[in-house]
């Protein structure tokens, strides 16, 4: 049977030899993926539900349910390689049979579960397909329409793929840019559930699919009275409703649950596959979970195709639910919440302190630009990975805005005296005047050398041990993971200019202390969510230095005569004289 066609685009590729500050890129944005998923589906129920139009109905006019709460049904479940079934008489198909379950009721005897083994057939192995075909009757009534005592008002039933057909993935395009594999050793790429977008890729050649097994069949009956008017069904709900064509009304909704399904609990199926496990499970489902399931559902597919979730993470959101300890789980939300909020703080805080800023003393001029470039080779190193394009915005509007900082910091200059014309960049004079500048090339001179030797040194390892598309990405995936690495280093500057002027007046403390608790919930996160060694070390790395800045705090007392945060002087009382002198130095700073 021919696989289905890929039906979106492809989503992020892994790029260039450690795809780890992507991930932290990811996770960055875990809380808000959360947030938008659940709003969308909670508000698209409630719409559905509450702000329906509502029109006087001929009672007449209305469907309802064929059967009762609680009135005893029969199942059946056939295994056929055939889509439409019909043959009732061949017991090697029937898989399960249950008696007297009770409908939408909740109860011991309402669930029902059986775990088997199934023995593939060649076909089967060789990209073949196979179907579940479930059947519900009255109790004493047979679900097989050729039986004397078949009555059409009393049987119903759906049929659902065991098996699901996914790209195999593409053969991975890294390699050894010194063309020399250790060993001989061959790169094979890792095995994985390919993304059903990884169809439309821009590789040449034809994709090959391969079958996936679902180990875990769910079979619910939705707990469903309602009556609708006859040409007026929800739109969520008309394409699951199983009308009866004789007298109008519904056979109760049958739901095959894929909800809990994660993507790496699915098997691919080959020759060698001798048993495959098979755990069934039937059971009722109100109407509002049923629903609830199909929005959230919706709503991964929405952030899908708009680019606001990569492929994966619905998967490892599904992770945390079934996995985690539900009052963490909520903690967790809350601090996510937390950490959005203090997010948005700090950056208002960081923008109306370089706006409003009119001096740099004390301040390092050379770790505004330094922020900057590391900013700019995290956006390059993204767009070389193609991911997307949410994550793209997030990180070019940063990279502006520290590029505004440096206009702030310094003087930019447009050079046109060659034939191409060239950025400027010159000290401010509040800068260059007194010994924050000097303090500042001492500084960056000495840790230069020391992050130039870290550098040089983790892109040789890299270069050597790992595989990469290119020599671009090469240096890109190097500098960016030295960037997450060793980026603590370029706030060493600042710490030694405070020791050396001792004083920390000039510092946006209010912005610095929501970073501060921002790292706090990035701690927390670090215990609750699965990330590499490296950036949980980082996560506390920025721990000790803000707690070095605290100290320096504590240590050197306020100046008030120091020119605060926002080029004012922190005296309330002057003299006259005093007050003439520091407007003049006020003009001068403006000028400057």
């Amino acid at each position: 049977m021919s696989p289905p066609a890929a039906a979106a685009v492809a989503a992020a590729a892994a790029g260039g030899g450690g795809g780890q500050p992507q991930r932290q890129q990811q996770q960055g944005g875990f809380g808000q993926s959360i947030t938008g998923i659940i709003r969308i589906a909670v508000f698209w129920y409630f719409a559905s539900k509450f702000f329906s139009p509502k029109k006087p109905v001929d009672p007449s006019n209305l469907i309802s349910n064929l059967f009762q709460k609680g009135e005893p049904l029969d199942m059946w479940l056939y295994l056929s390689e055939h889509q439409r079934f019909n043959d009732f008489g061949n017991e090697a198909s029937l898989v399960w049979h249950e008696t007297n379950i009770p409908y939408a009721t909740w109860g011991p005897e309402s669930t029902r579960t059986l775990s088997l083994d199934y023995h593939p057939s060649d076909t089967l192995k060789n990209n073949g397909s196979l179907y579940a075909h479930v059947f519900f009757a009255r109790s004493g009534y047979p679900p097989d329409p050729n039986d004397p005592e078949y009555q059409p008002q009393a049987a119903f039933g759906r049929t659902h793929p065991v098996v699901k057909y996914l790209p195999k993935s593409r053969s991975d395009k890294r390699k050894s840019l010194l063309g020399n594999s250790k060993d001989g050793e061959v790169f094979e790429p890792e095995p994985q559930v390919a993304d059903d977008t990884e169809a439309d890729s821009k590789d040449e050649g034809p994709v090959e699919w391969i079958s996936y097994w679902k180990p875990n069949i769910t079979i619910n009956l939705v707990e469903d009275f309602t009556r609708y008017a006859h040409n007026a069904v929800p739109p969520n709900i008309a394409p699951y409703l199983n009308i009866d064509p004789s007298q109008g009304n519904y056979y109760p909704t049958i739901s095959f649950n894929e909800f809990w399904l994660l993507r790496d609990k699915l098997i691919a199926i080959n020759e060698t596959v001798t048993v495959l496990p098979l755990n069934l499970e039937v059971g009722p489902i109100s109407m509002m979970k049923w629903q609830l399931f199909m929005q959230i559902d919706q709503s991964f597919q929405i952030h899908r195709s708009y680019g606001s979730m990569v492929e994966g993470e619905a998967d490892e959101l599904k992770r945390v639910f079934l996995e985690g300890n539900p009052y963490l789980l909520v903690i967790t939300m809350v601090v996510s919440l937390l950490h959005s909020v203090f997010d948005f703080l700090a950056f208002k805080n960081d923008i109306q302190f370089w706006n409003k800023n009119k001096s740099m003393e004390g301040l390092s001029a050379k770790s505004v630009v330094v922020s900057f470039l590391c900013q700019l080779i995290v956006f390059l190193y993204l767009l070389d990975n193609e991911t997307s394009w949410m994550i793209l915005a997030s990180s070019g509007i940063g990279c502006c805005i520290e590029f505004w900082k440096i206009g702030k910091a310094m003087h930019i200059e447009v050079d046109r005296t060659g034939k191409i014309p060239m950025l400027r960049f010159r000290d401010r004079d509040s800068y260059a005047s007194n010994k924050t500048k000097e303090y500042d090339d001492i500084a960056m001179k000495y840790l230069s050398y020391v992050l130039f030797l870290l550098v040089a040194g983790f892109s040789i390892y890299s270069l050597m041990y790992e595989r990469h598309k290119s020599w671009y990405s090469w240096v890109l995936s190097s500098l960016t993971s030295c960037v997450y690495m060793f980026g603590f280093i370029m706030m060493c500057p600042q710490l030694f200019i405070n020791y050396k002027l001792k004083s920390v007046a000039h510092l946006p403390w209010r912005q610095m202390t929501y970073k501060f608790l921002n790292t706090i919930i990035d701690d927390l996160f670090a215990f609750v969510i699965k990330m590499p060694t490296l950036h949980r070390l980082s996560v506390f790395r920025d721990d000790l230095i803000f707690l070095i800045y605290l100290y320096q705090r504590w240590v050197y007392p306020v100046d008030k005569k120091r020119i605060n945060e926002f080029g004012f002087g922190g005296e309330d009382e002057q003299t006259p004289s005093d007050t003439g002198i520091t407007t003049a130095k006020e003009d001068e700073k403006k000028t400057n």
